[in-house]
């Protein structure tokens, strides 16, 4: 027979468990949650009188709530995030700025059952063209055969070390391989100060900074002008190789109303063939590396 003691202690345990998994999301910060949601308004350039209309509530309310002089109820701050486009990550540390529990759990991609299944998935139905998972700052979370190949041996495992643009724009990295290297280097910054912007993420500034501090290519005359083509559908990825030039497009898939912080910040990166001669040279090298 099992004793209440146990029982008790057995769901004290749980708690704490549950407790520690929700709090390592939270950022911890002095700052009121007044100040919080103030910055991400004016980072999303909305008056008060726009946010308060489109959240329900007064805009004498959110004003006295962004000044301090009212502390906003878990529900307030759960229909104001949701009208800022907060992350979640940032919504945990709204909730404790507030004096409340964060709300939202992180956990690692292999415990998250169902959404792991689904990654995976997505990465080996992909095959023979290179896929990969990636966070916030662009760390490789998984890759697929395909972009283990043409990634080399780093793309192997989920080492948050490993930086998927650091290794493509690093001159002893991938940079000598890419053919449009002045237009890629150009788009991949865009999309970094893009990231930066709507999300705040913590070292987004300092990867974009790095990025930014790496040699900037000359444009080659006979190569693809910066801007491109002006027949161009995307920006392609023309990456040299040992089976021949590869021209690629990649495609962006995140999770629909997640829930965890892991899956509000991970991002699927497919690339699809941009020619005939790049879908066989993929399909060649992919049966050759067995």
């Amino acid at each position: 027979m099992t004793t209440t003691a146990t029982i008790t202690a057995r769901t004290t345990t749980a708690a704490a468990s549950l407790a520690a998994t929700v709090n390592a999301t939270a950022t911890v910060t002095a700052e009121p949650v007044g100040v919080l949601l103030r910055r991400w308004r004016e980072r999303r350039r909305r008056s008060q009188l726009d946010v308060s209309l489109a959240a329900e509530l007064s805009t004498r309310h959110l004003s006295c709530i962004e000044t301090g002089r009212a502390n906003p109820s878990r529900e307030m701050i759960r229909r104001l995030c949701d009208e800022l486009e907060v992350p979640l990550r940032d919504r945990n540390a709204l909730y404790l700025a507030a004096g409340y529990a964060p709300v939202h759990t992180e956990r690692a991609l292999a415990d998250l059952g169902a959404a792991h299944e689904a990654v995976r998935a997505v990465l080996a139905g992909h095959e023979p063209h290179p896929a990969l998972a990636v966070n916030v700052r662009w760390e490789l979370m998984a890759a697929n055969r395909a972009a283990r190949l043409f990634l080399g041996d780093a793309a192997g495992g989920a080492d948050r070390s490993f930086n998927v643009l650091k290794a493509t724009l690093h001159p002893d990295g991938l940079a000598g391989r890419i053919r449009n290297l002045a237009q890629w280097r150009a788009h991949v910054l865009r999309r970094v100060r893009r990231q930066l912007v709507r999300t705040a993420a913590e070292g987004l500034a300092e990867l974009l900074a790095e990025l930014e501090s790496y040699p900037a290519p000359t444009e080659d005359p006979s190569g693809p002008p910066v801007h491109g083509p002006a027949d161009d559908l995307v920006v392609p990825l023309r990456l040299a190789s040992p089976y021949g030039e590869l021209a690629l497009l990649y495609t962006t898939t995140v999770f629909g109303s997640p829930r965890d912080v892991t899956l509000d910040e991970i991002a699927i990166e497919t690339f699809f063939p941009a020619d005939s001669h790049t879908a066989e040279l993929m399909r060649a090298a992919t049966d050759a590396a067995g």
